[in-house]
């Protein structure tokens, strides 16, 4: 058994435990939040699991699309505000998880189980994996660097200080800062790492059963278009996660018009014909997805 990280467990630990608190107290001396912050927290979940999504995922780790720096230094903004480590270290955690995947180099291996695949998997210490599994590409580039060195103070600022700014703008500090910034960490974690454990355990796998990889509507719907998984994992570098017209990928949708604006170009596709190559090998009848 790996021994703990008692940084990652701290952090983590008091991060719940302070929005827990925090949350406590701040409905007791102020009533519940006002709608603006309500509003101003729904815009920081969807900026920060966008920037998980299209930029962490699909961008850094898959290089499934090129960004324009503008955009780059957003996702690398916003990623960071889901403290969930640099962009470079997620990316070679990431890229290591595809190559091998359910074995014991798969730092977030489903085979040992939900848990360890939702959060146990942070909770111990690992050598650095992009020492372990270098990230060459991305080490050349000089924002992913820069972000790298400074992530927790970038993480902190976009976070919670802007949050709060914002709050205060509203003439509530705290409640930017507790609701926009703790509550939505909180949130973030928990939809995001079900990408890890809820889409290697439920769901339809449609286009390859070599692994645990599966499609889930429902971690589709919490993570932008993360949960259309086993369809990922059988086409890694394609841009989109829900391929299907009718699937809920609005990470696509934002790449897409990124695209249209100029902020994103050489956006990666699987033609159709492997598509449908891959579905006619999985013996599913009267599958639907």
């Amino acid at each position: 058994m790996k021994s703990l990280s008692w940084v990652n467990l701290s952090f983590l630990s008091g991060v719940h435990l302070a929005a827990l608190a925090g949350g406590i107290v701040y409905f007791a001396l102020s009533g519940p939040p006002a709608l603006s912050i309500w509003l101003l927290a729904v815009l920081w979940t969807v900026l920060t699991v966008f920037a998980l999504s299209a930029g962490y995922h699909r961008l850094f780790s898959h290089r499934s699309y090129e960004a324009h720096p503008v955009m780059r230094f957003f996702l690398l903004v916003f990623g960071a505000a889901a403290f969930q480590n640099s962009a470079l270290t997620w990316a070679a955690d990431h890229r290591r998880h595809h190559r091998s995947t359910d074995t014991e180099f798969d730092p977030y291996n489903a085979q040992r189980g939900f848990w360890w695949s939702h959060v146990g998997w942070v909770l111990h210490k690992t050598p650095p994996a992009e020492e372990l599994y270098p990230v060459p590409d991305l080490q050349k580039q000089r924002l992913v660097v820069w972000q790298h060195r400074w992530y927790m103070t970038i993480g902190s600022v976009a976070g919670f200080l802007v949050p709060g700014l914002i709050g205060l703008a509203f003439g509530d500090f705290w409640g930017g800062v507790l609701v926009a910034g703790l509550l939505r960490l909180v949130l973030v974690y928990q939809v995001t790492f079900s990408v890890n454990s809820i889409a290697h355990l439920v769901g339809r796998q449609p286009y390859s059963t070599s692994n645990s990889s599966r499609d889930s509507l429902l971690v589709a719907l919490l993570t932008m278009g993360e949960g259309y998984h086993n369809f990922h994992h059988t086409f890694p570098g394609d841009y989109r996660n829900g391929v299907r017209a009718h699937h809920f990928d609005p990470s696509k949708w934002g790449i897409w018009l990124c695209n249209v604006v100029g902020l994103a170009r050489r956006l990666r596709r699987t033609p159709a014909p492997a598509i449908v190559r891959a579905r006619s090998r999985v013996v599913s009848p009267g599958r639907r997805s």
